[in-house]
């Protein structure tokens, strides 16, 4: 049986901490998780030239989390917050890859960031700062290891995601500052966690568009581990 092939979009540095040039990082769970339930990950280039080539090649696409945030004049905000940290160039290949994979109704897995960014290209917004907008926000910056829950969401019924893991309520790691504030069009909010916060939108008209803010590559709970083995199923 063949072996899925997963693209998993890379984030983009300058700092000289491993290269006196510029470099691509990725964590290598995300790579094991995949190669666990059955698939093969590729790490891809911000290469817009080579997109078309690319994705007849691919069988599904995870977009990452990484050290970055979303430019907010893609949504229609002119004010940018103090912390948010842009790297647009990886920002607006994300986008068209993740248009041009849905367009072929390849399934779309989007990972915290990645999340955020299947909720732009639907036309939806973000909070820039959850301490800002959120009132008696949980931490989602947690200090706890990333390998351990931070806090609780919420799944709801009659929804995709909740059908994949077959629970509630899951106990998730949490690494943002960000979220979505409203769902794009034809998204539905699939989780959320006690503060209000939504953690998890999908596209139930689509093979299979879901985004969690969450990492499930960590495998903390069964439903990180059902969630990636759907996934690869579904490719």
């Amino acid at each position: 049986m063949k072996k899925p092939l997963i693209g998993l979009t890379l984030d983009y540095e300058i700092e000289k901490t491993y290269s006196k040039f510029p470099w691509y990082a990725i964590r290598e769970n995300y790579f094991n998780s995949i190669s666990y339930m059955g698939g093969i990950g590729i790490g891809i280039p911000h290469d817009n030239n080579n997109i078309k080539s690319l994705i007849d090649k691919l069988d599904g696409l995870i977009i990452t989390g990484g050290n970055f945030d979303i430019d907010p004049n893609i949504f229609g905000v002119s004010k940018i917050h103090k912390s948010v940290n842009l790297k647009r160039n990886r920002t607006n290949y994300e986008l068209a890859i993740t248009k041009s994979m849905l367009k072929k109704n390849k399934p779309v897995l989007g990972i915290c960031g990645g999340e955020q960014l299947i909720n732009v290209l639907y036309k939806g917004t973000l909070i820039q700062h959850i301490p800002d907008e959120i009132s008696f926000p949980l931490e989602h910056e947690q200090k706890n290891p990333r390998n351990e829950a931070g806090h609780e969401v919420e799944i709801h019924k009659n929804t995709k995601l909740y059908s994949i893991v077959s629970s509630k309520k899951l106990k998730v790691n949490s690494a943002h500052h960000q979220s979505i504030k409203k769902a794009g069009k034809g998204l539905i909010i699939n989780a959320i966690s006690s503060d209000g916060v939504i953690e998890g939108i999908e596209d139930p008209k689509k093979n299979f568009c879901i985004g969690v803010q969450w990492h499930p590559e960590f495998f903390i709970n069964n439903g990180d581990k059902k969630l990636i083995k759907y996934f690869i199923q579904s490719c």
